[in-house]
């Protein structure tokens, strides 16, 4: 057996580092150091803290980590980073520390940041609904109009800025269901094309958000027009419209020569009318960086003639006139087509963007951070709980 070695200090105690050294020598195990701490996001009465592990663990593994709130003492535990800590009081700021544990705790990491739990988070919405197809018709028949743009639903404080309204307060701990509208399907020439489907936002206590859907462009013997978002554009003399607030009306294709389909309505413009010697343009969408990059969402497909010319897709995913379809999830009206099937519409998409981070989602959002806020993307049917 080891022996203690001769006492060398004043005291005639022995350090803790010498008891190590004799005893076990480097396996003896000590302290983990304090971890990094990161940052702490509010939610409903609760928050959620980042961290970094210690690089030292004092020769023995983590078996967990405890974050403590200041005030109050509230505690959470997990065995890794992030780890959540509920219970707390709504409006009341806290900071937050965090102890790694091996077998026993080690030292606390500095405080975080300051947050304050809320039942209401304000955030920034940008809705799009499904784009409407084009319209197709045989050669003699005249021109295909091209497809409405997806009706564009945007709260915040961006411009450009449709009616729609400021950033809305949302309710913590509600669920609430995010249904993202497809593009309308294309038909070859005479057929039935159908306008895209809508995208809303649901839960409970809550006004439904709806984004309507894109218009059809026309095509011989029908006609483009459908009351939505954008409207579809016509061929011959069809009637066009939309929503007031989420796109613009499509453009109405001449009743006889040069026999050419009207662009589709985008969210910012409205689509061109028919004309000789081409046809018509699709409107452009509207411009919004609420994901942190500038993107054009909902343009308003082209039209195409029976001279072969095709008109151009609005910026925002609308599609040149011919069998081209509409941008996926920019929600862009398909193209316009003559002795063929007319273009798709583009699907739409939902993005959320708050400064809480949600307590959960499902529906796999595609989550970014931009500003100091987490940016939720769905491109399929979800959900987000804050």
């Amino acid at each position: 057996m080891a022996q203690f070695p001769s006492q060398t200090n004043a005291n005639g105690l022995w350090t803790i580092k010498k008891v190590k050294r004799n005893l076990q020598g480097a396996n003896f195990p000590t302290f983990p150091d304090a971890p990094t701490i990161g940052t702490a996001t509010a939610g409903n009465a609760q928050a959620t803290v980042t961290f970094t592990a210690p690089a030292n663990t004092g020769g023995a593994a983590i078996t967990g980590y405890t974050v403590t709130s200041s005030p109050g003492g509230f505690t959470g535990t997990g065995s890794s980073s992030p780890v959540t800590v509920t219970g707390l009081s709504n409006g009341t700021a806290y900071t937050f520390t965090v102890k790694a544990t091996t077998f026993t705790s080690g030292p606390a990491s500095a405080a975080s940041n300051s947050i304050t739990p809320s039942a209401s988070v304000s955030a920034t919405i940008l809705m799009i609904a499904g784009g409407g197809p084009g319209g197709s018709t045989n050669f003699g028949d005249g021109g295909g109009g091209g497809g409405g743009a997806g009706g564009l639903l945007y709260y915040g404080s961006e411009t450009p800025k449709t009616p729609n309204g400021s950033a809305i307060n949302l309710t913590g701990g509600v669920t609430y269901t995010v249904t993202i509208g497809a593009g309308g399907t294309g038909s070859g020439p005479g057929g039935t094309n159908t306008k895209g489907t809508n995208s809303t936002i649901t839960g409970s206590g809550f006004t439904t958000l709806t984004a309507f859907a894109g218009g059809r462009g026309g095509g011989y013997p029908g006609s483009g027009g459908d009351l939505s978002g954008g409207s579809g554009g016509g061929e011959y003399t069809g009637t066009t419209g939309s929503v007031a607030g989420q796109g613009n009306n499509g453009g109405v294709g001449p009743s006889g020569p040069p026999y050419c389909g009207g662009g589709g309505g985008g969210a910012g413009v409205a689509g061109a009318q028919g004309a000789s010697p081409g046809t018509g343009n699709g409107g452009n969408g509207l411009a919004y960086s609420i994901t942190g990059t500038s993107t054009f969402y909902a343009g308003g497909g082209g039209g195409r003639g029976r001279s072969g010319a095709t008109g151009t897709g609005g910026s925002g995913g609308g599609a040149t006139g011919g069998t081209n379809n509409g941008g996926a999830n920019l929600g862009g009206g398909g193209g316009g087509g003559i002795d063929q099937n007319s273009g798709n519409g583009g699907s739409g998409v939902v993005i959320i963007s708050s400064a809480v981070t949600a307590a959960s989602t499902t529906g796999s959002p595609t989550v970014t951070t931009s500003g100091g806020n987490t940016i939720y993307t769905f491109t399929g049917t979800g959900s987000i709980t804050f």
